[in-house]
């Protein structure tokens, strides 16, 4: 059944190749269908890869290789909690290794151009402490890192 609401991602012709690469790196993510072009269109010929549905972390997507003309932005990401340094190190350095970009603050750009926010749980319950100090600290201690070392995190909440 085709769910109700599902992200379209644009992409230049490599949408098969996206939404492979993230079925293999994150869990509960897959390739569905393929669909070739029925004929010519213009970034395109008859019988290329049109669309691609498939899942990342359960959230139901469609790849568009809609070509050259549109850009993924930092307006969208996909924001990934995790549970461990093994886990955020896994994940981080799948998209950075992968011909990826690393940004600041936990975000990273996948060989594509989609943005991601590698998060550790405890970084996000750290930034919403009910101490605001300690909020404060946790989140300048962000401000400093591009991928998140929870270590670090951790001995700000010990203070």
């Amino acid at each position: 059944m085709t769910p109700k609401n599902t992200i379209c991602l644009w992409y230049d012709g490599a949408a098969l190749e996206a939404a492979t690469f993230y079925a293999r790196t994150f869990p509960d993510s897959a390739v569905g269908a393929v669909f070739h072009a029925p004929s010519d269109f213009p970034s395109g010929k008859q019988g290329d890869v049109l669309t691609v549905l498939f899942t990342v972390l359960g959230i139901p997507c469609i790849g568009l290789n809609g070509g050259p003309a549109f850009k993924h932005s930092e307006a969208f990401s996909f924001q990934v909690a995790t549970d461990d340094q093994a886990e955020t190190d896994r994940l981080w350095n799948a998209i950075v290794d992968n011909g990826g970009q690393e940004s600041a603050c936990g975000w990273c750009k996948d060989k594509w151009g989609l943005n991601w926010q590698i998060t550790p749980r405890v970084l996000t319950d750290a930034i919403a402490h009910p101490d605001p100090a300690v909020a404060r600290r946790a989140f300048e201690a962000m401000m400093t890192m591009r991928k998140i070392d929870i270590a670090t995190i951790e001995a700000v909440l010990r203070g």
